[in-house]
């Protein structure tokens, strides 16, 4: 089997006209991707020009016209972070997406080592369950929450409370779901190799299946959150007062007190990508492997 491997792998390229070749054939497949992912980028590439475009500019001519006359300006940025609250928003945003994504984590992660790895009775029956709750709609849960809420006496729709346990909440199904299928891949010999040798549950979790987990954790905490990050459902219902708005609160009120002010609006919602994107961006190597690595056991 081997040797008949070896006979049929094409060989690396070792010269440079031998590399050239192979990039070339393979020219028009990067032609045709590079064409759809300019297409894919248009509109964020619009977005971002429309920010720094002088209001007159925009509502004269079209964005691809700096081109040919570059006017570029940050008074829209300066505008929307100073005057319509949207860097107080931007901190609002950063302070209900962090712990919402922390805690799904924490109690995902443990819940599907025990759904994984703990034998206790029911083990099965609980996760089928779990699985069952993934088909149940967000929008079910409204109305007796934010009743539960009002009538605990705690104040929790007045702060950043009932959006931190909502979100946990409804983000937990889905996550014991992906976690615990990753953690039965690893490997059954070291988990079992470790209760020899006296470990806990506690101890293998925290010194094997948690560093044998990162692509997976970190997957899960990608979708987490740009889920939070970019909702405005919740935040709606849960995030009643003013303050503690997050950022697409407020771009939505923007909208409707600047519709025709496309530079100040295209300067907000570019700052709520923002984040979102370097948060993809630095971590897409584990969110790829973290995708992948438990689909084959």
């Amino acid at each position: 089997m081997t040797a008949m491997q070896d006979t049929t792998a094409k060989p690396e390229p070792r010269t440079f006209s031998e590399r050239l070749a192979r990039i070339v054939g393979r020219g028009p497949t990067h032609l045709i991707l590079g064409l759809i992912a300019l297409v894919w980028l248009v509109p964020s590439i619009g977005l971002l020009v429309t920010s720094f475009r002088p209001s007159a500019d925009m509502r004269s001519t079209g964005w691809w016209t700096v081109l040919f006359e570059p006017r570029f300006t940050t008074a829209n940025y300066e505008r929307v972070l100073a005057s319509e609250g949207i860097g107080e928003a931007f901190l609002n945003s950063l302070f209900i997406t962090i712990p919402s994504t922390i805690l799904p984590l924490l109690i995902a992660s443990m819940a599907a080592f025990a759904l994984a790895w703990v034998r206790f009775p029911f083990r099965d029956t609980v996760f089928l369950v779990i699985v069952a709750m993934l088909m149940v709609p967000v929008q079910v849960g409204f109305i007796p929450t934010v009743t539960g809420f009002r009538e605990s006496g705690t104040g929790l729709l007045t702060n950043y409370g009932a959006v931190w346990l909502t979100h946990t909440a409804w983000a937990l199904p889905f996550g014991i779901f992906l976690l615990r299928n990753f953690f039965i891949t690893l490997p059954k010999d070291l988990i079992e190799a470790a209760r020899i040798d006296g470990a806990s549950n506690v101890g293998i979790f925290r010194t094997i299946v948690l560093p044998l987990s990162v692509p997976a954790i970190a997957a899960y905490g990608i979708f987490q959150f740009l889920w939070v990050w970019n909702d405005l459902l919740m935040s709606l219902i849960y995030a009643q007062r003013n303050a503690i708005q997050p950022m697409t609160v407020k771009v939505t009120q923007l909208l409707g007190t600047y519709a025709t002010e496309w530079s100040l609006l295209s300067a907000a919602a570019f700052l709520i990508m923002i984040v979102p994107l370097i948060v993809f961006i630095s971590l897409q190597r584990f969110f790829v492997q973290g995708l992948l690595a438990g689909s084959v056991k």
